[in-house]
This record gives C-alpha cells, structure tokens and sequence, in this order.
C-alpha cells in the first residue's frame, strides 16, 4: 500500500499557515523532524517551492515508504534515518548552520497503529513490541516481563497518568510468574479485570493508558523530546518558526516550558528598557 493512501497529516492547513512566513524565502530549509509517511513533507515541498526539506524518522518502514512518496521532488528532500533529538549531529553533517522552519508531529503514526505487527494497538491482538525502529532498543514485552514492580508503577503512573497504576502492576507481576507476557490481548484482558468496574465505565478503553505509559518508555519519547526541543529551536535562524503537534499533556507541558522558557527575557523585573543582552534568543 503506498504511503498516499495510509496516511492523512493531522491540521495540515494550519501547519503551513504558521510556518509559511519563515519559508516564503528563497533558500530556505524546514525540517521535518518526525517524517512518517510524508504528508506534511509533501505538502511543504508542494506548498513551498522554494524550500528545500530535511526528514528526520526513525523508523525504516516510514523512511522507505515516504522517500517513494516524496520521490517526485528529487533532491529538494533529503530523508534520514534519526531519532529527532539528533537534530543538531544531523544538521552539521549535511553542512547547515540554520534553518527556517521545523516541524514535529509527535507519538505513534498512523502506519504504526494500522499495523498489527507492531503492538501499539490495545484494540487487536499482537506482538507485544512497540518499538518505532525495530532494529534497536526494548521491547514492550520485555518490559512488562522483566522491570522491577516499582519501576512499572512509575511508568502506568507518570506517563500513563493511570490511577490504578498499582493494582494493574500487581496483576502483571502475578500473571508474569506464570507465563512471560508476548501479546497485546492477554495484558489488556488482565488490565479489564484489574480495575475497578466503575473504571471500566468511562474514559474508552481502559488499556489505553497503560499502552501509552509503555510505547513512551519503549521508546523514550519524553526524554528525547526533552532534548529535541531546545535544540531545535537553537537551529531556528532568526525569523525562524517551529510548529508541534502534540497529543498528551506530558508532550503538551514540556513543549510549553520550553517555549516560554525561550521566549522571556533575564532582566530584573522593572526595567524600563530591556537590555539587549537580556532578550529571548
């Protein structure tokens, strides 16, 4: 199936809106920092002749179904294979100082969800992986099957935001004894029958958060982000934008900090004038 008919860009007008200013200039470069299937890649090369696009994206399924989608453009695009806190290594390898534009959609794409294979769905039952490049890292199985009791009740805990973190770890841990966790379907079955039915009553699935809690610490998402980006936005030129979408209030909160955090200034409270040495930048 070609990447086209997989994949719908999530606020895709409102994308190119916001970064239009910054690539409206001859020369200028955006970065894709989290390529999936090519959508907004495409329609930023599409939207912005002018523009020449860098992809970041760690998975090599993407990476080979979007380079066929964004084939066309030729060497206007240039797609590696990269987790996107390695921007910085990334950009001085290709020999460019700044760019315009940057853009992160972030957590699990389409293709990821739509393929069983890959364990990200609680609503199918699969391998219990959840790895964004197959090639490397933990998988979620191993997770469940092997990190400390405590160790699990922080995760369903911080990144999953699940208040009966302790009583669905308290299941995996007795289930894990008897028989090492492989697939999706049997860890949602223990998480139907950990909660309380009230629980079970509101919110959607009620494996959701534990999925969640698990694909973020399979692949380090938030401590990536962390560092990802504060180094995009030192790559921003001046007049530069960046654009992140995000779907969790973790993402959501560490993305805000760090905006603000750039765009205040360290002057004393009071100060008629603003110091130049002092402004955001």
């Amino acid at each position: 199936m070609s990447s086209n008919a997989l994949h719908v860009p999530v606020m895709l007008q409102r994308c190119l809106d916001m970064l239009a200013p910054a690539l409206a200039q001859p020369g200028a470069v955006v970065v894709d920092c989290t390529l999936g299937l090519g959508g907004h890649s495409e329609a930023l090369l599409r939207d912005f002749p002018e523009a020449r696009l860098i992809a970041l994206d760690r998975d090599p399924s993407a990476l080979r179904l979007a380079g066929e989608r964004l084939a066309p453009y030729g060497d206007r695009a240039t797609l590696v294979h990269a987790v996107y806190d390695e921007l910085p290594e990334v950009l001085d390898r290709l020999g460019v100082p700044r760019v315009q534009g940057i853009l992160f959609d972030l957590g699990v794409s389409s293709m990821q969800l739509d393929e069983a294979e890959r364990g990200f769905a609680y609503a199918q039952d699969a391998p219990l992986d959840m790895r964004m490049d197959q090639t490397t890292g933990v998988s979620a199985a191993e997770v469940l099957n092997t990190y400390p009791p405590g160790d699990l009740v922080r995760i369903l805990r911080t990144y999953g935001e699940e208040k009966f973190a302790k009583k669905i770890v308290d299941a995996v841990v007795r289930e894990r004894a008897k028989e090492p966790f492989t697939t999706s379907a049997r860890l949602v079955e223990l998480i139907r029958e950990a909660l309380p039915q009230a629980a079970k009553r509101t919110g959607g699935n009620p494996a959701k958060r534990t999925f969640q809690a698990l694909r973020i610490e399979v692949n380090g998402e938030l401590a990536v982000l962390e560092r990802a980006i504060p180094a995009a936005v030192r790559a921003l030129a001046v007049g530069g934008r960046i654009a992140v979408l995000s779907y969790h209030s973790l993402e959501d909160r560490l993305v805000k900090q760090v905006l603000a955090a750039g765009a205040s200034h360290t002057a004393p409270p009071g100060l008629p004038v603003i110091p130049s040495s002092t402004s955001p930048g």
